[in-house]
């Protein structure tokens, strides 16, 4: 049960940075980043307001989301048509700057929302699982469910989609490529930061975290398929549930072990992951 509680945590982290890698072909290695910033706005909000981390999500989100906007159309948008490595290099020279301004601004120094009034535990036939934890999964999986939802049901999404299929096609009916790739980059970068509210409830932060988050972020995209929102799911339950057999057969400390070890397995044995990678959500 915790390891599936985990899952869904998992998923929401890996959900933005795979529909970011499917639609424009960018492995965007400012998504920890983004993930710890939206940690701490829910922690400062938390400190100096006593707002929850689970309203202050969507501020940290809309913050994030601006954020990636701004960096996509007036960065990345130059050298998105280049090849994997300029754009892999672009994306990790902004994390660099990202982390260190994160550090001179809120030192390394490891930080946990503390809630005043938690949820607790529930006793379900001897299982204690954690509610605020239960509560942040929920959340994670409906903040899913509606970012595939916007993706099948509106204008924008089928925009996303079209151009995730065919870019040159979408081109020739009127869609506007640079600006979907803007809107698609800024909805990963949204649920990155939303994600880490829901998530300061749950692990401590640092700006030193951010590479923790990038890397459950590639390994669930491995399990459950590159670009694919639906693998994103199926991969974070998988991860979940592996770091915490693995944590109580081999120990905690080896559970991260196990989950790269499984990580390169999977890229030999079947790189298209659980779900595939043809469809989007």
């Amino acid at each position: 049960m915790n390891g599936l509680l985990l899952g869904g945590l998992y998923a929401c982290i890996a959900a933005g940075f795979s529909l970011v890698w499917g639609v424009l072909n960018i492995i965007n290695i400012l998504h920890g980043a983004f993930i710890v910033l939206g940690a701490y706005v829910a922690f400062f909000a938390h400190q100096w307001w006593g707002i929850h981390p689970f309203v202050s999500a969507v501020a940290a989100g809309l913050i994030t989301g601006a954020i990636g906007y701004f960096l996509q159309a007036t960065l990345i948008n130059r050298v998105v048509m280049k090849s994997v490595l300029i754009t892999l290099t672009l994306t990790f020279g902004l994390e660099l700057i990202a982390n260190n301004a994160m550090l001179l601004a809120f030192t390394a120094d490891f930080r946990k929302v503390v809630l005043q009034n938690p949820l607790g535990n529930a006793d379900i036939g001897g299982i204690f699982l954690s509610l605020d934890r239960a509560a942040a999964m929920a959340l994670s999986l409906v903040m899913i469910f509606a970012v595939v939802l916007t993706l099948k049901a509106t204008r924008m999404g089928r925009a996303i989609v079209a151009v995730r299929t065919d870019r040159e096609a979408a081109a020739l009916m009127g869609v506007d490529v640079a600006r979907t790739y803007a809107l698609t980059f800024a909805i990963g970068a949204m649920m990155a930061g939303a994600t880490g509210s829901l998530l300061s409830v749950v692990f401590p932060i640092s700006p030193l975290s951010g590479h923790l988050f990038l890397g459950k972020a590639f390994v669930v995209c491995v399990l459950g398929g590159v670009g694919s929102i639906g693998g994103a799911v199926a991969g974070g339950m998988a991860l979940g549930l592996i770091e915490s057999f693995g944590g109580v057969l081999l120990g905690p400390e080896n559970a991260l072990i196990l989950a790269f070890t499984l990580l390169l397995a999977f890229l030999v044995v079947r790189p298209q992951g659980l779900m595939g990678n043809k469809a989007l959500v």
